[in-house]
């Protein structure tokens, strides 16, 4: 049985309890939230040792580092040490978005190499094995969902929300599509003169789906690529379908997330969200930033980072990071970290602004230690520990004194902390 099953049945998961006891709520709410589809569980049946992550109503917010070789630069030594890197720095999840070299031995590796959930996009190898967009159908797609989801992939972005309404909408745009997976529908629609064979094949997916307990991502194949296509009428029409192939899927035993923007003023972060949750019953929502401008090309990975806190504080429950090669090129490894580091920091901004009590609890015990000067204490409980580490240790170095009289180059012995009312 799914999760959703189980919960349906009023019974209680192995993986429910390691999810309730990390995430400190009871387990009769998160079985109820599992119930209701507003509360999702990664954790395939054949990923081995993966550790279950909970993501959802009440819970903390995740985040997804993207990973993968692209049809120009394939190297899978490269692809291990960006999954490394990106586990080191705290993320939650990683997605295999492999687009060149050997796709299967790719994934299989880094599924072997990793203990977090794990998520891919079935119709880009789909595609590739096909021989190219035009030869694709529902018969691959298919063939290439139960590999990915025998090899253990515990999410998996489907793109069901394109149908024929939405071309006509399209054309009031600047960037008609910024998905890779949505433009590979849209063009295999306008070639076959067809409706989109991953929405009319959907209840076979579902069949897929539900035999390994993967967990669905309803990609946002129309979100929008720039501020000025926000939150128009094809990015909504795309939420509505997306709402209705949610309901299907809870009905049907599977575990549902609904992908989002892309690129959203700050102002309207937090109507995005309420729609999704108006429409996809609550399920929980899975945006990319949101990028609130165009211009930061080199650091979209910050921008981003100061959209996901508000998209964090406002309700969504998981955030994919971008990285300073957002719109430029293929992430390396210092690259996927400095990704993974800004959005931990909007996640933890997100925590306080919703009166998370570990993160409130966390941010007061440092302010008791920066106070009393006590940088051991510090230590504890700075999220980045190496590299506070780092730099205290080079002040130390320049100034050996500091590390007896305990203040800092800043203000020395005028330090505000040394004061005595």
């Amino acid at each position: 049985m799914t999760q959703i099953e189980i919960a349906k049945k009023g019974k209680i998961s192995p993986q429910m309890k390691i999810v309730a006891e990390k995430e400190k709520i009871p387990l009769l709410i998160l079985r109820e939230r599992i119930k209701r589809g507003q509360i999702v569980i990664l954790a395939n049946k054949n990923h081995q040792n993966v550790l279950p992550i909970g993501i959802g109503l009440g819970l903390e917010t995740k985040i997804n580092a993207n990973i993968g070789t692209s049809s120009l630069k394939s190297d899978l030594k490269n692809e291990l040490e960006k999954l490394k890197t990106a586990i080191d720095s705290g993320t939650d999840t990683i997605m295999d978005l492999s687009l060149g070299g050997d796709i299967d031995l790719i994934r299989k590796t880094l599924i072997k190499n990793c203990s977090l959930p794990f998520g891919t996009v079935p119709v880009y190898q789909a595609a590739i094995e096909a021989g190219g967009i035009k030869k694709l159908n529902l018969a691959n797609y298919l063939s290439v969902f139960e590999k990915q989801a025998k090899d253990g992939v515990d999410f998996m972005t489907v793109h069901a929300g394109i149908t024929k309404r939405v071309f006509p909408l399209l054309k009031k745009r600047i960037m008609a599509c910024v998905s890779r997976g949505g433009c590979i529908v849209l063009n295999w629609m306008r070639y076959h003169k067809k409706e989109n064979f991953l929405f009319e094949g959907f209840d076979e997916i579902l069949k897929l789906a539900k035999k390994y307990d993967v967990v669905l991502s309803l990609g946002d194949g129309l979100r929008p690529g720039c501020i000025s296509d926000a939150t128009d009428k094809a990015q909504i029409e795309e939420l509505k379908t997306l709402g209705k192939l949610a309901k299907r899927a809870k009905k049907f035993g599977v575990q549902v997330i609904i992908e989002g923007p892309g690129h959203l003023p700050l102002n309207e972060i937090e109507l995005n969200i309420k729609l999704e949750k108006k429409y996809c019953q609550g399920a929980p929502f899975f945006v990319l930033g949101p990028l609130p401008l165009d211009v930061a090309v080199g650091y979209d990975h910050i921008a981003g980072a100061i959209g996901g806190a508000i998209a964090s504080w406002k309700g969504a429950d998981f955030l994919c990071y971008l990285t300073p090669k957002e719109h430029i090129g293929l992430p390396e490894k210092e690259d996927v970290k400095e990704g993974v580091i800004v959005m931990r920091i909007a996640k933890e901004i997100g925590e306080i602004a919703k009166k998370n009590k570990d993160s409130l609890l966390r941010n007061k015990k440092m302010a008791i230690a920066r106070e009393k000067l006590d940088w051991e204490e510090m230590l504890k409980y700075a999220l980045f520990k190496e590299k506070f580490q780092e730099l205290r240790e080079k002040e130390i170095q320049s100034i050996p004194q500091l590390k007896k009289n305990r203040f800092c180059t800043m203000c020395g012995e005028f330090c505000v902390f040394l004061k005595k009312f």
